[in-house]
């Protein structure tokens, strides 16, 4: 409420946005109610939803706090696209910065989690940060503002309401200043977040190397680093890496092992850690049933007739038309695949190929092969096998084109 007036004093073009989370029947609906007049009073648009909160916790097995949140920002992104608003401000004050630095300290974190609240990030704005709970309270009842107070926030069965009503006030009774000493903590340590951050994207830079659209990182690079567990803490916590023992050990397992997050994968190849995001593995063979059909998905091939041998090239294969047999497939390696290089004699694991072509793990499995029948055609992109070559005694030549 104090945030809504500074709004309109200051003559601001803006809207009020409320959500009905339903967890307190009628107290709830008479907030919802509270914020309508008072938008009809600022003659300013008003937007107001009305969540299934439980329904939202049950469903996704969250707690009711991060389901509220989850929920609400959501719900606020879908405004200002519909909208066209560029900017979200929220009325987070100093002691709930306190509570979130308690909060992330009990459960482990590193130097952003113990910045709190930032005060800006692209899309949200929070003005009121530096100043206290007790100032805006002090403010409001000066200036005749009217609130409702969330009864819910005496209850301490959640955690910040717990550090709320029994951590904070022995806090500030340590000193009289405290929150003002935490607030210049905030900007000390917001300024050596940056300087870490700095130092972390340099590092980055020089060790993380893309290649085939994955990251490869070279092991020993990694074990010269010192603080070596807060380096990688920091140079992978962005992919949702959380098990910072496992990675430890993994660069020291044996080559295959891997570490998962939600969203990536960090695999020991060798001498280095291949860094990728996490893929549906897939056991489908694709079909290709005539000469003109070709395929474009999951790769793009083209067939054509053609009177010769053209310019050869990793992205094109000159095979006999008469040793395909319909329909070809393609599919990914599987155990025990074998071919005959072009140019060779005798057949080959594609296992063995690939080490000696020193595929990593990734390459492996992200190569497509084009099959007749059984027999391996093409490793696709990469080499034709002898049974398919175009001979002197070869009367119809077709060419295969890998499009890109």
């Amino acid at each position: 409420m104090v945030l809504a007036t500074l709004c309109k004093r200051l003559k601001l073009n803006f809207a009020l946005a409320h959500c009905n989370f339903r967890l307190r029947g009628n107290e709830s609906n008479a907030d919802a109610e509270f914020v309508e007049k008072l938008a009809e009073e600022y003659n300013v648009e008003y937007f107001v939803t009305h969540f299934d909160t439980v329904g939202y916790v049950n469903k996704n097995k969250v707690s009711v706090q991060v389901a509220a949140r989850e929920l609400r920002y959501t719900w606020f992104a879908e405004i200002m696209q519909r909208n066209g608003i560029g900017l979200l401000v929220t009325a987070h004050h100093a002691d709930d910065n306190l509570e979130t630095f308690l909060i992330n300290l009990s459960r482990g974190t590193g130097i952003e989690g113990l910045n709190g609240i930032p005060s800006k990030t692209d899309h949200i704005c929070r003005p009121l940060l530096l100043f206290s709970r007790a100032q805006i309270e002090a403010f409001a009842t000066s200036e005749k503002i009217k609130w409702r107070e969330d009864a819910s926030n005496q209850e301490t069965k959640y955690l910040r309401n717990k550090i709320r009503q029994d951590v904070v006030p022995g806090l500030k009774a340590l000193h009289p200043t405290f929150l003002e000493n935490f607030n210049k903590t905030q900007e000390y340590l917001a300024g050596t977040s940056a300087l870490v951050k700095t130092a972390i994207e340099n590092i980055k830079k020089k060790l993380f190397v893309v290649k085939n659209g994955h990251v490869t990182i070279t092991i020993s690079d990694l074990q010269e680093l010192h603080p070596q567990q807060t380096i990688l803490y920091e140079l992978f916590k962005d992919y949702g890496f959380t098990a910072w023992d496992d990675i430890s050990d993994l660069l020291t397992a044996s080559s295959g092992k891997e570490v998962r997050s939600k969203t990536h994968r960090l695999i020991k190849d060798r001498n280095t850690l291949l860094l990728t995001e996490l893929s549906i593995s897939t056991k489908q063979v694709f079909k290709i049933d005539s000469l003109e059909t070709g395929i474009n998905y999951p790769i793009a091939l083209r067939f054509e007739e053609v009177s010769g041998i053209g310019q050869a090239s990793l992205d094109a294969l000159f095979v006999d038309k008469e040793t395909l047999k319909y329909p070809l497939t393609v599919r990914k390696w599987e155990n025990g695949d074998y071919f005959y290089p072009l140019g060779m004699q005798g057949k080959k694991k594609l296992s063995k190929y690939f080490k000696d072509e020193k595929f990593d793990r990734i390459a492996k499995e992200n190569q497509w092969l084009l099959f007749s029948e059984n027999n391996l055609v093409w490793v696709i992109g990469k080499r034709g096998d002898e049974r398919f070559k175009v001979r002197e005694a070869t009367n119809n030549i077709v060419k295969i084109t890998l499009n890109k």
